[in-house]
């Protein structure tokens, strides 16, 4: 039970702590740093976003945007789209090519906001699990530790039951955990996309800022 329970803490060592680095968010477990708010400016540099008009006015511009915005869209086939767009926008083309940015800008935003409140939720259950496997952890080593058949009256009855629960609750918080490490790759694979969606969209631009 002892290197079962030396196993326990280096595996909820490995869930908690995802760098050296002190944290200042204890619901963040991610090794990514955490990054709580995006701005437009730091993917955009093309017409101002502002003067270029609500994008959801636009409605080819806002169905371009969710389109481009979907990750069910390969990026394979965002410059077709995007060429098809600017053929047919008209005199306005670079305000309409910016409310599309605006589109794409909002609802993948959206998107990574759930995400990251979806790690925040993630990383306060499995803090909640560590606290039971550990409790579960001291009451088998208590048991099995009991100095004489009085005391280990005091212990659970079931033994069997309690360590079958001890593994399982145990075995569901590391496949959790490493889980965990793929979806914290999410916001930055969702800020990525953006950022090369940007860059493909003032590539478009006729006035290059």
């Amino acid at each position: 039970m002892r290197h079962a329970t030396l196993s326990l803490v280096m595996l909820l060592g490995a869930a908690t702590t995802a760098t050296a680095q002190p944290r200042t968010d204890p619901d963040w477990p991610c090794v990514q740093r955490k990054v709580t708010n995006l701005s437009p400016g730091q993917f955009w540099n093309g017409p101002d976003l502002a003067q270029a008009g609500e994008w959801g006015d636009d409605s080819a511009a806002a169905q371009l945007a969710r389109k481009l915005a979907s990750r069910r869209t390969e990026m394979s086939e965002v410059d077709g789209l995007l060429d098809a767009f600017a053929a047919e926008a008209g005199p306005d083309k670079d305000q309409r090519l910016a409310r599309v940015f605006s589109g794409v800008f909002e609802v993948i935003g959206g998107e990574r906001d759930k995400v990251m409140g979806g790690i925040g939720r993630y990383a306060q259950g499995q803090r909640r699990m560590a606290e039971r496997i550990r409790e579960e952890a001291d009451k088998i080593s208590q048991t099995k530790d009991a100095p004489s058949a009085e005391d280990a009256r005091e212990m659970p009855k079931d033994q069997s039951e309690l360590e079958t629960r001890f593994a399982w609750d145990r075995r569901i918080f590391q496949e959790r955990s490493q889980s965990l490490q793929y979806v914290c790759e999410v916001p930055q694979l969702l800020e990525q996309r953006l950022g090369e969606i940007a860059r493909r969209i003032q590539a478009r631009l006729t006035t290059k800022m």
